[in-house]
């Protein structure tokens, strides 16, 4: 009978003396006739939540890099058409073939950017050498990177696989990643670091002792950075939201109806101190920045300061003549304005073209899911909701900060791919039935799909579909 028992229940009791093999006899006895007694516990649960925990991160590494391998191939079909320059690749790929000459002439081009993406390229040159392909890879490494960080942002925000799958394939089928993921340009790098950034930024968030992913997101804010100036805009968000708590711990705020799910708490982060602020979003930040200098300046600091002061006044300036594509801030969002890359007649009513836009039934919809947002931030305070608002109006508001005059709407792509989780957010709201998500994504998906013909210059469209698909005068 008792070997039955241990057959039929799979039970093992350790016994360790006789007045414990007595009691441990008398409960296996009742759990055996009764069912309802209890054994009694000598280890920890904490080690079982661990192992569980194992395949839950594995699962998550399996599915980003799942995205990320996805992402990549598809942006990769057509790379190197056209074979010859895309719009400001005229400028980026020749101070990239600068840098791989055996002495660096002079003057040295493109001087009003840091070099980290021109050098990503020219390292692509010298490995798929210099052609179309090679000028273009490294953007679709970045560009894949880019959807698996909104993947990652995802994870952070709604602590699901499924709303974080659906924020990486609406930011994918935004048009805007894919198409500056195919162009030798810089924006496509500086928002791949910048979105991972924000991403480490959004898991520490909530975290009680963030100071490995705060590190993390500075390094990456400050590989933005050394991309492009504009990936220093999401940092500024960091510092201004930790800024913003701490003060408002330091005077002691307190929600009279406070509730676990507040962007605000006065516990938040009770060992991030001030050394550790100044290490994560300044020191970290500068350091991987300037290091991007010293491959073309060494460690001459009369050099790095000439380089940031001509970067500062290119980036500050007023004194640009106007551009045919140029647009301002408050009308990005709209898609008033798009910018076309590419536009060749290849036959007698067929086109080759790329042209800049964004998929409308992503952006103009997003709109409407960010209004949703803003509301859930002020009334009921979700952290969730202030992040997405913090990282979405951050980087867009900020270029009506600047006096330069001259601006594209690509300028608008952080935002925009940011906008994908202001969706996912609306769309999952309580009362909602789940497959409306993804029945968004599939529209979503419709949308990319009708425009592929002009984001891509490999495909081609005729010139009646051409106009079909410029729905108004200002996009032509």
């Amino acid at each position: 009978m008792w070997r039955n028992y241990h057959k039929r229940r799979g039970t093992c009791v350790m016994l360790s003396d006789s007045r414990g093999r007595m009691r441990s006899m008398k409960i296996a006895i009742s759990f055996f006739v009764r069912g309802d007694a209890k054994l009694p516990r000598k280890t920890s649960p904490q080690p079982a939540l661990e192992l569980s925990a194992v395949p839950k991160v594995s699962r998550s590494a399996v599915i980003a890099v799942a995205i990320f391998l996805v992402a990549h191939l598809a942006l990769l079909i057509g790379l190197a058409t056209p074979e010859k320059f895309v719009f400001d690749e005229v400028h980026y790929v020749p101070a990239a073939r600068q840098m791989l000459a055996p002495a660096m002439s002079q003057p040295m081009l493109n001087p009003m950017h840091p070099p980290l993406g021109k050098e990503l390229i020219a390292a692509s040159i010298a490995a798929f050498g210099d052609n179309a392909f090679g000028w273009r890879y490294p953007a679709t490494l970045f560009g894949a990177l880019a959807v698996v960080a909104i993947y990652l942002c995802g994870l952070a925000l709604f602590s699901a696989q499924g709303p974080a799958i659906a924020a990486a394939l609406i930011a994918g089928c935004n048009q805007m990643i894919y198409v500056q993921a195919r162009i030798a340009m810089l924006d496509i790098f500086a928002l791949g670091f910048g979105l991972l950034a924000t991403a480490a930024f959004m898991h520490g968030f909530r975290k009680e002792r963030p100071h490995a992913l705060f590190a993390t997101a500075g390094a990456l804010f400050g590989l933005a950075a050394a991309c492009k100036w504009s990936g220093l805009f999401p940092l500024g968000v960091c510092i201004v939201i930790v800024a913003v708590i701490r003060l408002m711990q330091a005077w002691r705020t307190l929600f009279a109806d406070a509730r676990p799910g507040d962007w605000y708490r006065p516990d938040l982060w009770p060992d991030f101190r001030l050394q550790h602020v100044a290490l994560c979003f300044a020191v970290l930040p500068a350091t991987t920045y300037l290091a991007a200098f010293v491959p073309l300046y060494g460690l001459s600091l009369p050099d790095l300061i000439e380089a940031q002061r001509r970067i500062f006044a290119d980036n500050t300036t007023t004194a640009i003549a106007g551009h045919t594509y140029m647009s301002s801030w408050p009308s990005w969002p709209l898609l008033a304005r798009p910018v076309w890359f590419l536009f060749d007649k290849t036959a007698e009513e067929h086109v080759s073209a790329i042209v800049f836009l964004g998929n409308p039934l992503v952006a103009w919809p997003a709109l409407l899911a960010l209004a949703v947002v803003l509301r859930d931030f002020v009334v009921a305070r979700r952290w969730d909701a202030f992040l997405i608002a913090a990282f979405y109006f951050g980087p867009w508001l900020a270029w009506a900060l600047l006096p330069r005059t001259l601006g594209f709407i690509y300028y608008y792509l952080p935002a925009a791919t940011a906008a994908s989780l202001a969706l996912v957010y609306a769309l999952r709201r309580e009362g909602l039935p789940r497959w409306l998500l993804w029945a968004y994504v599939g529209i979503a998906a419709t949308g990319f799909a009708v425009m592929l013909p002009i984001s891509a210059a490999f495909i081609g469209t005729s010139m009646r579909t051409f106009g079909r698909l410029m729905l108004f005068q200002s996009w032509i």
